[in-house]
């Protein structure tokens, strides 16, 4: 597999939603992984970046303004860039947004990008559970910023009851049906669903059984609710199945990474995948020598049916083994980053 290229993760979300909050967890539970961080600040004082000073690796502050209008892909690039350096060892980037950001501009900078060294990551939209309603009120927009979220965060669900927060639930599954959504308070929420820390002390990209140990480890730190299933299979997949399953997936599901066989093909036939809500990547490289070839993926996400997903990626399984279906292949292709 290719050196992986470093997430660059949004995260968003109205004035006083929790962003600094959540950033400050994720740093102070970062595992191992190495972070990046830009800090969008509205105003002349960078109140978030001194907020999270001293507890990052790299961080860089825009203030001033909002990133998505104050700076374009050329400029972000550079800054980018600048963190992505080799010699920083950053395994991710987090954009903390301005609260006046707009998602969609952010998400077309990062696209944008020619970066080779980056990828976009994802939008994560942080909601404030107590004050949904009338933050909606003054800014109607957010449904629409809802809408473009890879991971909703429902934060601050200490100061709201079960009625409300069931009802806030069903709201933003009408705005964003099946995007998945984590409650929790104080910005508390588990690491691994925004990143995995690369692995310093052994040679190699991490294996399946590393990924699954990974995830169990993790369960026992955190309390956050999501849902991981663990796939694995020695035959083929059909890779029009597959690309239905990951353009069609399941409700809730947030994240898909592991490894892909589509069966006999070229040398460098193994591929890397990896998914944040509907974004698809995917990178080709040639099997290790003396691993076996298999397909082996981790699913994480909130609220999906583990048996349902199982059972469509059982469906995925080719028929013939020996088969190589061309023209599905080209829909494989769409998505190479190589």
């Amino acid at each position: 597999m290719v050196d992986r290229r470093i997430p660059v993760i949004l995260v968003a979300g109205f004035l006083g939603s929790g962003k600094t909050t959540l950033l400050n967890h994720l740093l102070a539970n970062r595992q191992g992984a190495r972070i990046g961080v830009v800090v969008n600040d509205f105003g002349s004082i960078a109140v978030d970046a001194m907020a999270v000073s001293g507890q990052v690796d790299t961080m860089m502050s825009f203030g001033n303004g909002c990133l998505c209008c104050a700076v374009d892909a050329s400029g972000l690039d550079a800054m980018l860039a600048k963190l992505s350096e080799a010699e920083a060892g950053i395994d991710v980037i987090v954009i903390e947004a301005s609260g006046l950001a707009e998602p969609r501009d952010l998400i077309r900078l990062m696209i944008a990008s020619e970066n080779p060294v980056i990828a976009y990551g994802g939008l994560v939209e942080l909601v404030d559970a107590a004050e949904f309603e009338s933050t909606r009120k003054r800014h109607p927009e957010l449904d629409e910023h809802l809408g473009f979220a890879d991971l909703v965060v429902l934060n601050k669900t200490d100061r709201a009851d079960e009625d409300t927060l069931a009802k806030l639930r069903g709201t933003i599954d009408e705005i964003a049906p099946g995007t998945p959504v984590i409650a929790t308070s104080h910005g508390r929420i588990d690491p691994t669903l925004f990143f995995d820390a690369r692995p310093r002390e052994r040679a190699g990209q991490l294996s399946f059984d590393d990924l699954r140990e990974e995830e169990h480890d993790h369960e026992h730190h955190f309390h956050t609710a999501y849902d991981s299933v663990a796939f694995t299979t020695e035959r083929p997949l059909d890779p029009r199945r597959l690309m239905d399953f990951l353009e069609q997936r399941p409700g809730g599901l947030y994240r898909i990474k592991g490894f892909l066989d589509f069966g006999p093909n070229d040398p460098r036939s193994r591929f890397g995948l990896h998914t944040v809500g509907s974004f698809i990547q995917l990178d080709r490289s040639a099997w290790p020598a003396g691993r076996p070839r298999r397909s082996e993926l981790v699913l994480i996400g909130s609220g999906i049916d583990t048996e349902a997903v199982t059972a469509r990626l059982d469906a995925c399984v080719a028929d013939d083994p020996e088969a190589v279906d061309d023209r599905g292949m080209l829909r494989v292709l769409r998505f190479i980053q190589d």
